[in-house]
Order: structure tokens, then sequence, then C-alpha cells
């Protein structure tokens, strides 16, 4: 599981172009997002790394968190 700061997701266009992402790293990966902290938590077998680019490509800079 990980969970990414994403301080430009504001709204929920941006929680669907971040699913999307996800889901083109990680076809079965599954997000839980937090509009109000701007945060998603992806539980995915891809790694950090990876979810980090695909969100990174979708336009959302992001910050991996402990």
């Amino acid at each position: 599981m990980h969970r990414f700061h994403i301080p430009n997701m504001s709204c929920g266009h941006c929680v669907t172009k971040i699913t999307q992402a996800v889901h083109s790293a990680d076809p079965g990966a599954r997000l839980q997002d937090d509009l109000d902290a701007r945060s998603v938590t992806i539980t995915s077998s891809a790694s950090a790394a990876v979810l980090a680019a695909a969100i990174a490509a979708a336009g959302y800079a992001n910050t991996l968190q402990a």
C-alpha cells in the first residue's frame, strides 16, 4: 500500500484522471482518495516509483508519504 500527497488534486475530475493513470500502470489497483487531505492511498502490486510516474504523467505532482 502506498500513500501519495497530490497537492493539485482538488476535484472529482482530478480523482478520475489519477485513477485512470494508475489503472494504466496496474489495472487491478485499488484507490482510496481523500480530497480534503489531497492524498490518495493505492493498493497495488506495482512499485511506488511506477505509480508515481503514472500520476506525474497525468499532470499531477506527487510525493510518496511514509
